[in-house]
């Protein structure tokens, strides 16, 4: 690796683990939000919605207009807006509770076009940089979210255990401060240059254009599967399988964030077979779904949950390997548009969960269901919507065999 771009990596990778409290913080006050404001699980969902759909319009305009942005500016930006974003969702409810959800909708907004802009450029930054390994370098830079979720759910746990949940607006504060030692980096560092030229014509472009396609369909089914458990693994578990707060987030998506981690982790310096892992991965995924709606067993739900973190670990970053494997140098617009496939689940799944969870629980499906299973109707909703949530899993082993067959024509 250059040495002059040594401290540009490492800002890549501090931004990656900064960043992972706009996606991880949110989902572990949900229940507090849910019972200090009255809002309810499917405008908590919607919050979800919005963060993944304004990364998805980030990555879009970033797509087509990418010739207009000065790379060197936008990054030292992306961390000053998750920071300006994450202020504003603590402030807002705090000084006018009667517009809290309103806030927590502008904060999103703000932190999820840096988190968009980080997506897209992030990866391409680290892909330019010389290295002896730019594959490790990648799979590396992806495994560093997980960390950065296990960081979050620690300090927020213990936070919450020494200070109370009633105090969120401090630990958010802490979380808003760290984007700016990732600014100060970006703009101390070197970019190296990247194309963003699209791409014109060229022999076997149908061929090509089909396949990336094909790979924003498996992002898109990945990011579901993933982004549905990691939003909703410490609801369910304290309320569906009566698990303590602190102990549902340890146990649960710091243990999923833990597994995901380490699991890219372990592929980045082992892996081989990205085809054959992104099938398994998408098969048990399935599996550790359907076992964590139906089991009447707490331990065992809580098993599943925590090893989809294993199964899904690959299928994001899995897709981009894939991507690049078949279609080398794709370009930066390839990664927008993967960036927007995944974005586009991640949103779709959580909010779809989200909303079945309310219907459920109101419907006299789930009252009767609750009696006969001695469970609240919110509990029957909530394992309904990890039954609907093994649908995306599924659909993605079918799209990954097809797509084994299209490339094979290569």
């Amino acid at each position: 690796m250059d040495n002059k771009f040594k401290r540009t990596k490492y800002a890549c990778y501090f931004g990656y683990i900064s960043g992972a409290s706009v996606f991880v913080l949110p989902p572990l006050l949900f229940a507090t939000f849910h019972e200090a404001y009255g809002i309810s699980y499917t405008l908590l969902g919607t919050l979800v919605l919005v963060n993944f759909c304004t990364q998805l319009i980030v990555d879009l305009i970033f797509s087509f207009f990418s010739k207009h942005f000065n790379i060197k500016a936008t990054v030292c930006t992306m961390p000053v807006l998750t920071a300006l974003g994450l202020l504003v969702y603590a402030m807002v409810p705090d000084i006018l509770p009667q517009y809290a959800y309103w806030g927590l909708v502008l904060g999103t907004v703000i932190f999820s076009a840096a988190s968009g802009l980080s997506e897209v450029l992030l990866s391409p930054v680290v892909a330019a940089i010389p290295s002896d390994n730019p594959e490790r370098n990648m799979s590396f830079l992806h495994s560093l979210y997980g960390y950065g979720v296990v960081s979050v759910i620690l300090i927020s746990t213990l936070f919450f255990g020494l200070f109370g949940t009633e105090n969120w607006l401090y630990l958010t504060l802490f979380f808003a401060f760290l984007p700016l030692i990732t600014c100060f980096m970006f703009c101390t560092s070197p970019i190296p240059d990247l194309n963003l030229s699209q791409e014109k014509s060229e022999k076997g472009s149908t061929y090509k254009r089909v396949g990336i396609m094909l790979c924003f369909l498996c992002i898109f089914l990945g990011g579901a599967a993933e982004n549905s458990m990691t939003n909703w693994i410490s609801v369910y578990m304290e309320t569906a399988l009566g698990i303590p707060k602190a102990a549902g987030d340890i146990l649960g998506l710091a243990a999923f964030a833990t597994l995901l981690a380490v699991s890219r982790t372990l592929y980045a310096k082992y892996g081989k077979n990205i085809s054959k892992a992104l099938l398994l991965g998408m098969l048990f995924a399935t599996c550790f779904y359907i076992l964590a709606g139906i089991s009447t067993i707490p331990i065992l739900s809580m098993l599943a949950c925590i090893l989809t973190g294993v199964a899904t670990s690959m299928l994001w970053p899995g897709t981009l390997i894939l991507m690049e494997e078949k279609f080398p140098n794709p370009g930066v617009s390839a990664y927008a548009l993967m960036a927007a496939g995944g974005d586009f689940g991640s949103s779709v799944a959580p909010q779809l969960l989200g909303k079945i969870v309310d219907v459920v629980s109101a419907s006299d499906f789930g009252v009767a269901m609750g009696h006969s299973l001695n469970l609240a109707p919110e509990q029957i909703g909530l394992k309904v919507s990890m039954l609907v949530g093994a649908l995306f899993p599924l659909l993605g082993v079918f799209l990954l065999l097809y797509m084994r067959r299209y490339f094979k024509k290569d």
